[in-house]
């Protein structure tokens, strides 16, 4: 099984976290189901960018991103190389680094 290792982040992930996950294990449901409270304004539906990550380690074992995530990460804040929408990453075989951007473009946080 994939390990997928979160990165410290000061707000939603202090001390990091590392966690294993089934094969084909969508990235951000995965993040919420282990109490990682990424952002998700648009519930998942490749609308927004949000739940944006940097993949520090693990990249090229993912499949490429389609044109409408492209086109959405060029709005994202702390756009890298590595950076994808996490709501459309499917985790295969490989072990997953993940950095949370310190910022993303929502205004509107909730619980914040």
């Amino acid at each position: 099984m994939p390990r997928i290792k979160v990165l410290p982040h000061t707000q939603i992930c202090p001390d990091g976290a590392e966690f294993e996950v089934e094969e084909n294990a969508n990235l951000c449901q995965s993040l919420l189901a282990n109490g990682i409270k990424i952002e998700h304004a648009c519930d998942m539906s490749c609308a927004c960018t949000t739940c944006h990550v940097v993949i520090r380690k693990g990249f090229d074992s993912l499949d490429e991103m389609n044109d409408v995530e492209a086109d959405l990460l060029d709005r994202a804040w702390g756009l890298e190389p590595d950076s994808r929408l996490s709501c459309q990453v499917k985790v295969v075989t490989e072990d997953l680094e993940v950095e949370i951007p310190k910022y993303t473009i929502n205004h509107a946080s909730e619980n914040h």
